[in-house]
């Protein structure tokens, strides 16, 4: 075990060196890749501000309706660590590719649905699409960009391409719903899946782990997926059905059993899923923590945040959803601008201004009430997609460049899932104290939107107390180590 992880480290720690010619078509790679990577993005929130006319057009009961937005997250969050792992065994080019395929082809089955559970089925097969190809589109940037400063810039261009997915989905969603027909929200994907497989086929070439019999670590793939499915399905449902209810507390007690069995059989295996040493490294664990704080913060507030513009202020969705679109940009012109920060003041130090960005920004959004504007919100989300945007690079450099190679799919995976995991704990904790304080205005005679204004600054201050203290933990855990990769593997 340790010959093969200090192998792998040493792989790690020779990385910065070109060992062959660079791909001439790596560029034209990662462009396929974030193309991929854009389509899934856009497909987490695409879906919100169509829900009303989908339910009327497919006479859905609020049940169903839930799970047309749950579903795939569902699918998504809980096989991505297996994802991760099939694609370092099998090839990531090839996991990729039936990713895409499956995904280019479940967005077809959406957009053509006649009824609610050919939708809900095909959103939870697209969850299953986005799960294979997701890990595997940064481990493929990380295996074909060898030159360490082509490889910060790839991971930013990458990072750009899920921001302005992610950004531009509830826009998307609204133009298409208001102008054509619902369906199209999916159809969209139908051309790009294609122009990104034709791509793929002449671009992106086959890598795997160095190890030519990589075990699958069966029991790995099927606990990880059991703990991350329940866990996820528990935050997803756990506020109607109710915390204390049968089923949510089921649900997080097999979560625990799961997870507890998971790391006994990675502990002991031979060739584990997940090589529990890599959280002996300062910035691999720095990195994923640092994901989880502000996607914690961050995707709870752009949650909530959609909520006080329409349900406070009187957006329409599509008018809501372009209020994000200058994030997207500010994300995305950061992130780039991120890669010079890291070579001139270091990856840690980076990472922590992110974090101060995101703290001045949600400071800033909670000085609003119900008399805001649009332009007097736009600074503010502005700062608040800056700091995301110029922390994002550096930190998955921190956990990807901290990876063997025969880990990468698994790095990525677990660094997809860190956001996804965090994020809903924040909308479910960070709503559940937002609804706390509602409720009690409520009581007391105020306005329904005055009483989720009230909650929604309580909730605002969570986030930036929790993003706050990730200026400090950053700072310390991200720090560059004396030690090499492979004395802190052995």
């Amino acid at each position: 075990m340790t010959s093969s992880m200090e192998s792998a480290s040493d792989q790690v720690e020779d990385t910065g060196a070109l060992q062959e010619p660079p791909d001439p078509l790596r560029w034209w790679s990662l462009l396929a890749v974030s193309l991929a990577t854009f389509m899934t993005y856009l497909d987490l929130n695409v879906i919100n501000v169509a829900i009303p006319t989908i339910q009327r057009s497919l006479h859905l009961s609020e049940a169903g309706l839930e799970w047309i937005v749950s579903s795939y997250l569902l699918t998504l969050a809980g096989l991505l660590l297996a994802g991760g792992r099939l694609a370092d065994a099998f090839g990531r080019r090839r996991l990729y590719m039936i990713g895409l395929i499956i995904f280019t082809l479940s967005s077809l089955s959406a957009g053509l649905a006649g009824n609610g559970g050919v939708l809900i089925g095909s959103r939870a097969v697209q969850g299953v699409g986005a799960a294979l190809l997701t890990p595997a589109t940064l481990a493929i940037i990380t295996s074909t960009f060898t030159d360490l400063k082509e490889r910060t810039s790839a991971i930013g261009l990458w990072t750009v391409s899920a921001a302005v997915g992610l950004a531009l989905g509830p826009v998307t969603g609204g133009l298409i719903t208001q102008n054509i027909r619902w369906g199209w929200i999916f159809l969209i994907n139908v051309p790009i899946g294609v122009v990104t497989l034709a791509m793929s086929v002449k671009t992106v070439r086959e890598s795997r782990a160095s190890e030519s019999k990589l075990s699958l670590d069966v029991g790995g793939l099927v606990t990880s997926a059991i703990a991350l499915f329940t866990i996820t399905y528990a935050l997803i449902e756990g506020n109607d059905a109710g915390w204390s209810s049968a089923k949510i507390v089921t649900a997080f007690v097999v979560a625990a059993i799961a997870t507890v069995v998971f790391f006994a059989i990675e502990a002991r295996a031979v060739e584990p899923m997940v090589n529990l040493r890599l959280f002996r490294i300062r910035q691999f664990t720095g990195g994923i923590s640092t994901q989880m704080i502000w996607a914690f913060g961050g995707l709870a507030i752009y949650f909530f945040t959609s909520m006080y513009l329409q349900n406070v202020l009187g957006f329409s969705p599509s008018k809501a959803g372009l209020l994000f679109v200058p994030m997207a940009f500010a994300l995305a012109a950061f992130a780039g601008f991120s890669t010079l920060m890291e070579g001139w003041i270091g990856g840690f130090r980076t990472v922590s201004l992110g974090m101060v960005m995101m703290t001045v920004g949600l400071i800033m959004l909670n000085m609003h009430n119900e008399h805001a504007t649009f332009a007097s919100l736009l600074p503010c989300l502005i700062v608040l997609g800056g700091g995301m945007g110029i922390m994002n690079v550096p930190m998955t450099n921190a956990v990807m460049q901290n990876t063997p190679e025969a880990q990468a799919g698994v790095a990525s995976a677990l660094l997809n899932d860190a956001r996804e995991v965090a994020g809903l704990l924040g909308i479910t904790i960070i709503g559940a104290t937002l609804r706390s304080k509602q409720n009690s205005e409520l009581r007391s005679g105020s306005s329904p939107s005055h009483a989720f204004l009230s909650g929604y600054h309580i909730g605002l201050w969570v986030a930036t107390a929790l993003v706050a203290v990730g200026i400090f933990f950053t700072y310390v855990m991200l720090r560059p180590s004396k030690n090499a990769i492979p004395a802190q593997l052995s």
